[in-house]
């Protein structure tokens, strides 16, 4: 939500220069067609674009008005204006990518998988044996901050394609079922390793798919950067040869309309861009810097 109204604060920056720029267009145009050089259908579409700019400017306001309103809702209290960011920019640094060398031990942290290992417990199972068994202790991130060689080999080297043999299940539960005296069920145990290993292959998944959209969005945000700046410098230079007479309004135009569009392409991807970090975090269960953990 956060994200979501800093991205919505740079669209409505971006749609009020948009709209002051047509109202500038509107007025050359209509000093243009007094003088005898411009058309009135130049006129009109020039109308027609401050109309829809205005109309983008009063929707992006209304959206912007809705975030507040969900972030009020989710923190339960009204919000100081001053404390809402100002755009992404504001936002981003804080978000940072996952360090070289993250240890999956932070996923220990995870709410499914410290439940599943609170359902061991409760069938008399020795903790630490489970992670030692079961639990992949690797590094999840390479140097690039993306997903690690090991990590990616989780998944094709078949770590995960089977469950726990009755050899891991016997040594698991083992000690803790001696130490307790207490008779569980096979059924019970059964399940409860079985729950386990769910939660444990999830969240090696849903890291491992966070990895791989991080992976590719810098070259997402590069692109759309770059078009930005062509369309920038078109817009530009279409404006300054239909002031000059050379080149026509419709022209001039397009290349507007281009530069909207890419703005707001650009935008969207960098709030993609944070939200697949906001998607990580969420996927690792904390700061990977809370991932110094006991063993049982």
């Amino acid at each position: 939500a956060w994200a979501a109204y800093g991205a919505d604060q740079d669209l409505l920056a971006i749609a009020r220069e948009t709209a002051a720029n047509a109202r500038r267009s509107v007025d050359l145009t209509r000093a243009r067609l007094e003088g005898g050089i411009a058309p009135r259908t130049d006129l009109s579409q020039a109308e027609q674009v401050l109309a829809t700019a205005e109309g983008d400017l009063a929707e992006q306001t209304s959206a912007l008005a809705e975030d507040v309103n969900l972030i009020q809702l989710l923190v339960g209290a009204p919000v100081d204006p001053a404390l809402l960011p100002g755009g992404l920019g504001e936002i981003v640094d804080a978000v940072t990518t996952l360090p070289a060398g993250t240890s999956s031990d932070v996923l220990l942290r995870r709410p499914d998988v410290a439940q599943a290992e609170y359902l061991l417990r409760a069938a008399n199972a020795d903790i630490g044996v489970a992670r030692a068994e079961l639990f992949p202790s690797i590094s999840l991130t390479g140097l690039l901050g993306v997903a690690s060689d090991a990590l990616g080999s989780l998944f094709t080297s078949g770590a995960f394609s089977a469950t726990a043999g009755a050899d891991a299940s016997y040594t698991i539960f083992d000690a803790g079922g001696n130490r307790a005296n207490v008779a569980v069920s096979e059924a019970r145990r059964d399940a409860a390793l079985a729950a386990y290993e769910k939660a444990i292959q999830t969240a090696f998944r849903e890291v491992a798919d966070a990895l791989a959209n991080q992976g590719t969005i810098a070259d997402r945000l590069s692109a759309s950067h770059q078009n930005t700046q062509a369309a920038s410098d078109t817009a530009r230079l279409t404006e300054a040869r239909y002031r000059g007479g050379v080149e026509s309004f419709l022209a001039n135009l397009v290349a507007q309309r281009s530069l909207y569009a890419a703005r707001r392409n650009e935008t969207a991807v960098s709030l993609i861009a944070l939200q697949t970090r906001i998607e990580l975090y969420r996927a690792l269960g904390s700061d990977a810097e809370l991932a110094d953990l006991p063993a049982g």
